[in-house]
């Protein structure tokens, strides 16, 4: 007689659920107390903000990509954001106050800090790693809001997962957008300032509606009983910023793809134009001006003429660089040299007739 028991059948369905499950091991209690303690940015969190600030602001001074990590590992950036996140899942206006005040006094401390830092004319070189805050783009949001779902998924279990929250600073960047929009207002580029501003409002918004929708999911309690037609005007408002907000990425990234494939057919057209043996001094990137649609090339050697004019807009018309305005300067120091050839050439002429 078989007295084994049949052994369970495996149940993918099941599998699957316990595998994604967030809800077992969530500490409602103890989520919101960690959040709200670390909305405040006075007294000490107050320094540690601006000693990281001038720490990462000379991390991108340096294109130093470990230091302006090292300032986002100390840097209390998280704290008011996911406060209002917070604050709106369970409808705790003193909450949502209170995080909008000390954002805004920690965007205002940043932006000071690094105003103060990038004033001194030494430090005012814009460096590879302060442009690369200031052209945002649709990959910012999907690593704003994944950085943001990691986030609040792990400060909802019973114990934090501390490299996952290193991680999420890391990789969200709040601190370097603030730290370059400083250095925008010091050096007086509006279109720095306002790019940067704008990647710190990618991360910041979807970090905050991460932390909205995840704590809905986990269905924690609201502090007091809002009415339907309450909760549709917060959805409607909070849906109609993100799409705004991801529109704008996606208006961004577009005009960097243009962008790039102006400057890849442009340097094709240079290397056409040596291959013809046209010689011509280095291009650097500001020859290539993608926001006027024009490529400068400065030539040294014989005179281009209207018909080698005339062949070269051809290519253009026919490698994506149509429209594109092509100026041509000749090199000064050719002619002046070729000048003083001829002078050499003539003065030597006439002491042999004498």
């Amino acid at each position: 007689m078989n007295t084994n028991s049949p052994e369970p059948k495996f149940n993918i369905r099941e599998y699957l659920y316990h595998l994604f499950d967030i809800r077992k091991g969530t500490s409602k209690a103890g989520t919101i107390q960690d959040i709200k303690d670390g909305i405040s940015i006075q007294g000490h969190t107050a320094w540690i903000l601006i000693f990281s600030i001038l720490i990462a602001s000379i991390g991108l001074n340096v294109s130093s990509t470990a230091v302006v990590i090292g300032a986002m590992l100390i840097a209390p950036l998280m704290g008011p954001l996911l406060g209002i996140g917070l604050s709106l899942a369970i409808n705790d206006v003193h909450t949502l106050k209170r995080s909008f005040i000390n954002l805004l006094g920690m965007v205002g401390i940043s932006l000071t800090t690094s105003f103060l830092f990038f004033s001194i004319p030494l430090f005012q070189e814009a460096t590879p790693e302060l442009l690369a805050r200031t052209k945002p783009d649709l990959r910012d949001v999907l690593i704003a809001i994944g950085g943001g779902l990691a986030l609040i998924v792990s400060l909802s279990r019973r114990k934090e997962m501390t490299n996952t929250i290193a991680g999420v600073a890391i990789a969200t960047a709040l601190m370097p957008p603030l730290c370059t929009a400083g250095y925008g207002l010091a050096t007086r580029n509006s279109s720095y300032f306002f790019g940067a501003m704008f990647l710190f409002i990618i991360n910041s918004t979807y970090i905050s509606l991460a932390t909205f929708v995840i704590l809905k999911f986990l269905r924690f309690r609201a502090v007091k009983k809002t009415d339907e037609k309450q909760k549709k005007y917060v959805f409607r408002w909070a849906l109609l910023i993100s799409i705004l907000i991801l529109a704008m990425s996606m208006y961004t990234s577009y005009q960097l793809i243009l962008e790039k494939n102006f400057r890849h057919n442009a340097k094709a057209f240079i290397s056409y134009l040596k291959n013809k043996g046209v010689s011509l001094i280095d291009i650097d990137d500001e020859d290539l001006d993608y926001t006027h649609h024009k490529i400068i090339i400065t030539v040294f050697g014989s005179t281009i003429t209207p018909d080698e004019q005339q062949e070269w807009q051809t290519w253009m018309q026919s490698h994506g660089l149509a429209g594109t305005t092509l100026d041509i300067q000749q090199s000064k120091e050719y002619d002046e040299l070729k000048m003083s050839l001829q002078e050499l050439e003539n003065t030597y002429a006439e002491q042999i007739k004498h």
